[in-house]
């Protein structure tokens, strides 16, 4: 008679959930791979009949296949090399590392998910919290894009929404590639902007090594003619004001352009701006010394709260949009003539020199995305209350300042948004958002800025103050 064998119950549980993923993965994976694939090839074949920039070959790459390229790019391999000799490591080591940022930056690009479910999400999310406008564009500038080439939108920083507003708006003209940050690799939230086409890239690292594998990719996406946006600043605005351009991925993107190759490098200036951006009492944390300590508690708990007075108001049915938000496209800067007019090519350039031709380039283009920063009715009327600050204003009063602010600002060129075409209601709409803030109050028919709010105040004013300053 034969013995029996006992299991331990766990083991039998463990063993079954293993056969089970084993059987998931012979049979309804290659299956739910198929269809997400077959579901793509259609969205490719609909949208690039409409797509002004065709999405490249390069987007369409298994990852892997990216991973590998990556992996063994020349100067990657070099890197690699002189790592392991200088950390006295052995290469298999290097390696295994390398492979790991590898498969941590390069994204994972799917049609379906961009132009279907990224692109119902983003105007679903932009249309639900602002009324959402395109104010200005260089409809002739952009007409003048060679279909072929590398696009890179260069815009300013002063909210996560940029990212859902960007793509929603381009959907259009382009699927865009951006980087984004720690914030965003979170699950799920990380596979879904992988789809998207989006990169992580981690901020302010100082690992040379990571660097070269960052930027070996940037120069390959730009190679490929990846379209692509780019936040200069390097993360958002604290005080209302753009920050200096960090010069990393502008670089990376100009050290492997030929001037004389078939594809141009285009850089198209972007300006956005917000009635109110949904961050910006936890941006204002980081101005105050005394809340650096407890920053991100404080942030996460402003977070919360915001989060909770919205649902308040929605059951009560008082929840209003956040105003206006709105994108100016400008001229695009083609990069085969910008070193031609100045004798340059980024790729025989190094050191200082390199350094200043590279911060020359930021500053032209930071100050274009500077000049296209749309005037909205809040920012306006905050200015108006900022440049006259403690004193009570009546309706009359405040209308007048106002008019007085526009025409300054349409002598020094900037772009002002005015809804329905009418300043009074422009006014009207930017005071009833301030109010409802309790940025400003109301005392017997007179309106002035509460002392209280003036770093808020001050923060709104800043968005389009260095307009009247240049």
């Amino acid at each position: 008679m034969t013995a029996g064998v006992t299991l331990p119950l766990w083991l039998v549980v463990l063993a079954g959930v293993l056969a089970l993923i084993g059987l998931l993965d012979r049979l309804l994976v290659p299956s739910v791979r198929w269809f997400v694939r077959s579901r793509a090839n259609k969205v490719l074949d609909e949208v690039g009949s409409r797509l002004r920039i065709q999405i490249r070959p390069f987007q369409q790459t298994q990852r892997q296949v990216l991973i590998d390229r990556l992996l063994y790019d020349e100067k990657v391999q070099q890197a690699a090399a002189a790592f392991a000799r200088g950390q006295n490591m052995p290469r298999e080591v290097v390696m295994a590392r390398i492979r790991g940022y590898a498969r941590e930056i390069v994204p994972a690009f799917n049609a379906y998910f961009y132009f279907r479910v990224g692109y119902w999400l983003g105007r679903k999310i932009a249309r639900l919290l602002y009324r959402v406008r395109v104010g200005y564009t260089d409809n002739e500038g952009l007409a003048r894009v060679p279909p072929d080439a590398a696009v890179v939108f260069v815009m300013n920083h002063r909210s996560n929404m940029d990212y859902i507003l960007a793509a929603y708006l381009v959907a259009d003209q382009a699927a865009l590639s951006y980087a984004v940050g720690e914030w965003a690799r979170i699950w799920p939230l990380r596979q879904l902007i992988r789809s998207m086409g989006a990169y992580f890239v981690r901020r302010n690292s100082r690992d040379k090594l990571y660097r070269k594998v960052l930027e070996r990719y940037i120069v390959m996406a730009t190679q490929a003619g990846v379209t692509q946006a780019v936040y200069p600043e390097g993360g958002l605005t604290r005080d209302g004001r753009m920050r200096a351009p960090k010069l990393g991925a502008l670089d990376y993107m100009v050290r492997g352009f030929d001037p004389e190759g078939e594809r141009d490098l285009v850089f198209i200036p972007l300006g956005i701006n917000y009635d109110r951006t949904l961050e910006d009492r936890s941006l204002l944390l980081g101005l105050d010394e005394n809340a650096k300590k407890t920053g991100a508690l404080r942030a996460a708990w402003n977070t919360l709260a915001f989060a909770a007075h919205q649902v308040r108001l929605m059951s009560k049915n008082e929840w209003r949009r956040f105003g206006y938000a709105c994108v100016n496209f400008g001229t695009p800067l083609s990069m085969r003539e910008f070193e031609r007019v100045r004798g340059l090519d980024f790729r025989k350039l190094a050191g200082e020199e390199r350094y200043a031709r590279i911060a020359e380039l930021g500053d032209h283009l930071m100050g274009s995305v500077g000049k296209l920063i749309p005037v909205l009715p809040v920012p306006l009327v905050a200015l108006v209350f900022e440049r006259n600050a403690g004193k009570a204003l009546s309706e009359l009063e405040l209308k007048s300042e106002v008019e007085i602010l526009i025409e300054r600002l349409e002598a020094a060129g900037a772009h002002i948004y005015i809804p329905r075409r009418d300043r009074d209601y422009a006014v009207t709409a930017g005071l009833r958002m301030m109010l409802l803030r309790h940025i400003v109050e109301e005392r017997d028919g007179l309106y002035a800025a509460d002392p209280a709010q003036a770093t808020l105040l001050r923060y709104y004013a800043n968005s389009i103050a260095h307009l009247l300053a240049e």
